[in-house]
């Protein structure tokens, strides 16, 4: 479950029977509308019996309705003097590269600090009276990231142009592809994962693949590959809670540093160096890296793909300069990945040292080569890890990250 996320479960009764969905929930869910409670059953947040329905379904007696209060906004809250890192803004919307560790809005818990503190704070957001008579920050930001996913997320300026951005996301128009670093290396160079996510019933923060879920559609493609990782570029055509991160777990690839879906994986990486490096890592290799849709005002394309981010924004340019390579060729890869790193500078000591030994093992591997067609480090394309230690590099790419 995201920090924007507020679950609620109903059963219903023999009184209940008969009754649509969405006015037995605007009865008993204070401070949401009949018309955005629609929306949400629209966008499967809403399941009856582990299935989704429309807004206008009967309710019959024993019915389990389980509810995902999608952005639940507090009811006020202050504006705040908080940096933010503005990508593009214009007097209808703004794009914003939101920070890792920043929740996007107030919520059970959390009501300061927040993406939405911070942009009623930069632009000027009004307070105004709504109809249920309660004083509210109508602060336009029109989808959402995980606390610990960095990257970008749209912000509306006005009602009209939310409810134009609501839409495409709705009618599935807006593109957004995030970049992962995840464990192993998948069969394929592409793919997608269709596969339904619901909640765990055995843990409420966590999500699963669910038969009777919510339907999800992810597509997914090798950017870079490692030694013990791969980096993917990732494009959601739905907006699960958690998608890409239950996804990628499903396929046995889990997103490193994520606690949650991994199941320990972080903790059986041999490599000593490479382990202790993602143990420090205080949040997971998850970034929204770009994101395309149509202007409200002036029906033109805009695509965003900022040259450099915060965080893991440093992380995916330093990764992705000079790296573009074949992946069934490991030896190429090795040497390819050293010539790409061989500029970055500012992750420090330890791991300016880490690329020279990197850079050490590529020349020798050059010179085997030269005496044979494989050289005598690899003796296997899928075992092409064996003493080239290409996670050696992962560790310098972490303190390029971190810094």
């Amino acid at each position: 479950m995201t920090e924007e996320t507020l679950a609620l479960t109903f059963t219903t009764t023999a009184d209940d029977t008969g009754m649509r969905l969405d006015a037995y929930l605007a009865e008993r869910i204070e401070g949401w509308s009949r018309s955005r409670l629609q929306r949400l059953i629209e966008n499967e947040d809403v399941l009856v019996n582990d299935k989704p329905v429309k807004p206008s379904y009967k309710l019959h007696s024993g019915d389990e309705i389980e509810v995902d209060l999608v952005e639940a906004q507090a009811a006020r809250f202050e504006p705040e003097n908080i940096p933010l890192d503005i990508v593009f803004e214009d007097e209808f919307l703004a794009v914003i590269n939101k920070p890792a560790g920043m929740v996007v809005h107030p919520g059970a818990g959390v009501q300061s600090g927040t993406l939405a503190n911070a942009i009623a704070y930069h632009f000027e957001f009004e307070q105004t009276e709504v109809k249920d008579d309660r004083s509210e920050l109508r602060i336009g930001i029109v989808h959402r990231l995980d606390k610990d996913t960095s990257g970008l997320i749209v912000v509306a300026k006005n009602d009209e142009i939310h409810e134009a951005l609501s839409e495409q996301f709705r009618s599935r128009e807006v593109y957004k592809s995030y970049v992962a670093l995840v464990h192993g290396s998948p069969d394929q160079n592409m793919g997608k994962i269709d596969a339904p996510i619901g909640r765990n019933k055995h843990n409420r923060l966590r999500m699963k693949v669910a038969t009777h879920g919510r339907s999800a559609l992810s597509l997914w493609k090798v950017r870079t590959r490692y030694a013990k990782f791969t980096l993917l570029d990732v494009e959601i055509k739905t907006g699960r809670t958690h998608q890409i991160r239950v996804h990628t777990a499903f396929i046995n690839h889990p997103v490193v540093g994520d606690e949650i879906y991994n199941e320990g994986r972080d903790n059986t990486v041999a490599d000593t160096n490479t382990r202790n490096a993602i143990a420090s890592m205080p949040r997971f290799f998850l970034h929204a890296e770009r994101l395309s849709f149509t202007h409200p005002k002036t029906q033109e394309r805009a695509e965003f793909h900022p040259a450099s981010a915060t965080g893991i924004g440093q992380f995916s340019g330093f990764v992705i300069a000079g790296t573009q390579i074949p992946p069934t060729h490991p030896a190429d890869l090795l040497e390819a990945g050293a010539r790409g790193h061989g500029g970055g500078r500012s992750a420090g000591a330890s791991a300016n040292a880490v690329m020279a030994q990197g850079s050490r093992s590529v020349r020798q591997s050059r010179k085997s080569r030269a005496a044979a067609r494989r050289p005598p480090l690899l003796k296997s394309r899928k075992g092409y890890s064996q003493r080239i230690e290409s996670n050696q590099r992962f560790v310098m790419i972490v303190a390029k990250f971190l810094n």
